[in-house]
């Protein structure tokens, strides 16, 4: 696995005057990346078995870190975001969150989270996808091999039993990523998204908000006081896997290379399943581990291809949302 993470010496383009300050913070937020978004699913998995919905969660979870994060930085001096920036935060916020993030929590009421971080793991198998569409600039050979495994891998999830029998659950799961892919390649284009931290802020409130309103129109309510472990499960994923781990992707899209940002993909399923062995009770069966071999092999083949590109990927207008 080591040999799939890039060096912090190849994270920033060789020209940037600042490789050396910057180490530090961009070893702080791979850390983020690989282990604490990666722990995130066995939270979530946790949050909803203590008594969460799993809209009404992500919905309460972006709502309060947004607002938290908005706060801060409008104390801190940061304009407020205009109408057409709010509008660039709404949509990609919708695509990443409401409807990624939003798929996920709902499929792990029935899926495994570790399964669950496999499938989340072929995001850069559809960001190379719609960026072929957005830059003409389609897969070669290697990335086409790339596209087969990580297909292949999530075939044999489903031939294995992996996904469950809930179809309502399977559909979600495979939309998640493709939604995921999407917002991520639209909002690092787009010219009117937030700079900065007011990014992830109008992203996470709009989408709080938007999730909230679809729970309550589905009619989800916490059927009592969560338990103890749900809450602060809660609480982690506010702090620790919305402000801290969110905020580090923004900050790697707009001082590294794309692949460096998309590398998490290749280390999260791995954390997530062991996490929810050790600690979850989850038992994947072999058809599991096979997946995962096939969908990171693919990923690293998408993401080393990348990484070889133009430098003038990166020096694009970033925006925070996971995965470019």
């Amino acid at each position: 696995m080591s040999s799939t993470v890039p060096p912090l010496s190849a994270v920033l383009p060789a020209e940037s005057p600042a490789l050396d300050s910057r180490k530090g913070w961009l070893a702080f937020c791979l850390f983020a990346l690989y282990v604490i978004w990666g722990s995130t699913y066995l939270a979530i998995h946790w949050a909803l078995q203590g008594g969460f919905p799993p809209l009404l969660l992500g919905g309460l979870r972006f709502t309060l870190a947004g607002a938290l994060l908005f706060t801060a930085l409008r104390l801190k001096g940061e304009p407020t975001p205009g109408l057409r920036q709010w509008g660039a935060g709404a949509f990609t916020g919708l695509l990443l969150l409401t409807m990624g993030n939003g798929c996920i929590s709902f499929a792990q009421q029935w899926v495994p989270s570790g399964v669950v971080a496999l499938i989340s793991g072929s995001v850069p198998l559809w960001a190379a996808l719609f960026g072929g569409l957005y830059d003409r600039q389609w897969p070669g050979r290697a990335e086409r091999w790339g596209l087969a495994l990580g297909f292949f891998g999530i075939a044999v999830l489903n031939k294995g039993g992996e996904l469950g029998e809930h179809w309502g659950a399977v559909l979600a799961l495979l939309a998640a990523p493709v939604a995921w892919a999407f917002g991520s390649v639209w909002g690092r284009r787009s010219p009117s998204m937030p700079r900065g931290l007011m990014g992830t802020a109008t992203q996470m409130l709009c989408a709080g908000v938007m999730l909230v309103a679809l729970s309550l129109s589905l009619g989800e309510r916490l059927p009592g006081v969560p338990e103890p472990r749900a809450v602060a499960s809660f609480f982690y994923l506010v702090g620790f896997g919305s402000l801290i781990a969110f905020s580090a992707y923004g900050y790697l899209l707009r001082h590294a290379r794309p692949a460096v940002a998309t590398s998490y993909a290749y280390v999260n399923p791995a954390v997530a399943m062991v996490l929810g062995m050790g600690l979850g009770g989850e038992t994947p069966g072999p058809y599991a581990f096979v997946a995962m071999a096939a969908i990171l092999a693919a990923v690293v083949l998408i993401t080393r291809k990348a990484a070889g590109r133009s430098h003038d990927e990166a020096d694009e207008p970033a925006s925070e949302n996971p995965t470019a």
